[in-house]
């Protein structure tokens, strides 16, 4: 399912850097009473199909579904409950990046995270380049021992848990973090030549999985949408704040896809993958989804 869905979002990409696709970014309205409503929208004529995520939030828990409709009709064709969808998604994305932007030869990732978020992750990036190994941490020790343990069921890759964050990274080729954090849990003094970076967790103004120093390590910075990057990349917004100029050397990965910029220059250059989510990701998989059902 996994090589499916990247192929599916790199095929959307493509339409999107080609004009046949259209992205809308991600719009919140607050209730009165604390719960929060998200939507995005997209539409992919190559595809077929135009519609939307919208999904609602507070603190007793997150609902999500995608609508979707026939991209020259809009004939409604069906209505998808969308959490796992969405952890597939993210994760298709930075699968997609890590085979755009990682070294040909990286086969060490270090996760920061042991979520639902960070299962799918290890599972693309390790599509992407077969890993030899996968180091794994998080806050609670018992939570990434048993993700540990689940993930020895999916991938061929030694499994290790480390007691720190800095440990995991040490000597990684590919860094992804998969957290929930308003405060820096990768640094960029544990930056090394040539590793590859995925940052998923934070998409909020308020969150940062990665200090000031790491973006700027970053010698080359690519996101799933610009636009939606400037309203919700905590850690580019943070970074960028003196010098608003930067967003102009940030590049779409919509354009790596397509052939027009390069995902990497040199084996030791340092990338970075700021993943927001964007709708087209999710309408490129429920069409898919739509389509199976349907038959």
């Amino acid at each position: 399912m996994m090589d499916q869905a990247i192929r599916l979002v790199e095929e959307a990409f493509r339409s999107w850097s080609s004009g046949t696709a259209a992205n809308e970014p991600r719009r919140r309205v607050r209730a009165p009473n604390g719960a929060m409503l998200h939507l995005m929208g997209a539409g992919d004529s190559a595809a077929g199909f135009l519609g939307c995520k919208a999904y609602a939030s507070s603190k007793d828990g997150v609902y999500f579904f995608v609508l979707l409709f026939d991209a020259e009709t809009a004939r409604p064709l069906a209505t998808i409950e969308a959490d796992y969808l969405g952890q597939v998604r993210t994760a298709a994305a930075s699968g997609l990046a890590t085979k755009c932007m990682a070294r040909d030869d990286a086969r060490t990732l270090a996760i920061v995270g042991s979520g639902l978020q960070a299962f799918t992750q290890v599972l693309a990036v390790d599509c992407a380049r077969k890993l030899a190994e996968v180091r794994v941490f998080s806050r609670d020790a018992a939570r990434r021992a048993d993700f540990a343990s689940r993930l020895r069921d999916h991938v061929n890759a030694e499994i290790r848990t480390c007691e720190s964050a800095r440990d995991t990274v040490r000597g990684a080729d590919i860094v992804v973090t998969a957290t929930s954090s308003t405060h820096p849990v990768f640094l960029g003094e544990w930056i090394e030549p040539g590793m590859h970076i995925n940052a998923i967790g934070g998409n909020a103004a308020s969150r940062r999985e990665l200090d000031e120093a790491a973006v700027d390590r970053a010698e080359r910075i690519v996101v799933d949408s610009i636009e939606q990057s400037k309203i919700e990349s905590g850690e580019l917004i943070t970074a960028f704040r003196p010098d608003a100029r930067r967003w102009e050397e940030v590049i779409e990965l919509r354009d790596v896809v397509a052939g027009k910029k390069p995902g990497r220059a040199t084996a030791q250059e340092v990338t970075l993958f700021k993943s927001n989510g964007v709708a087209l990701e999710d309408i490129a998989l429920a069409g898919w989804l739509y389509k199976h059902a349907a038959k």
